[in-house]
């Protein structure tokens, strides 16, 4: 396989990679919004947090195969550039945003309380603003 054959299998598959764990980001704070609304609902609440728990795991096996690849982007194949630093940046403040969504669901399971429900609407559309400009520096690569 030639490397530019190479290149486009490995970008297709890092994209495929980003997009599960893109999922779980939106999916895990939902998962919490659902569980500050069935307070009180045991039955409700044990399934969500075993739904949680799963996807937390999930997503981080997807991420973690998504900065694989993306490590042989730019070290084999030489992608580099300002843009790249704003978008890991932005990589790295979409985790911390998941990592506190996964935290927030270890509290559910000690006992602790979470963020009212709207508050927990808010934390869940704020990666949308952060993948909306990572696609545009990828695309753009405007510096």
């Amino acid at each position: 396989m030639d490397k530019a054959s190479l290149y486009l299998w490995v970008k297709t598959f890092h994209l495929v990679f980003v997009m599960a764990w893109m999922a779980t980001v939106f999916y895990l704070p939902r998962i919490l919004v659902n569980l500050a609304e069935t307070t009180g609902q045991t039955d409700v609440q044990a399934r969500l947090q075993l739904m949680g728990r799963r996807l937390y795991g999930f997503g981080h096996t997807m991420f973690g195969i998504a900065v694989i690849l993306g490590g042989v982007l730019w070290f084999h194949f030489g992608i580099s550039g300002g843009w790249l630093h704003a978008k890991l940046t932005l990589v790295a403040l979409m985790l911390a945003h998941y990592i506190v969504a996964g935290r927030w669901l270890k509290g559910v399971a000690k006992g602790r309380s979470l963020p009212s429900p709207t508050a927990l609407r808010w934390f869940n559309e704020l990666p949308l603003f952060a993948l909306i400009a990572v696609v545009w520096l990828v695309l753009a690569k405007p510096f």
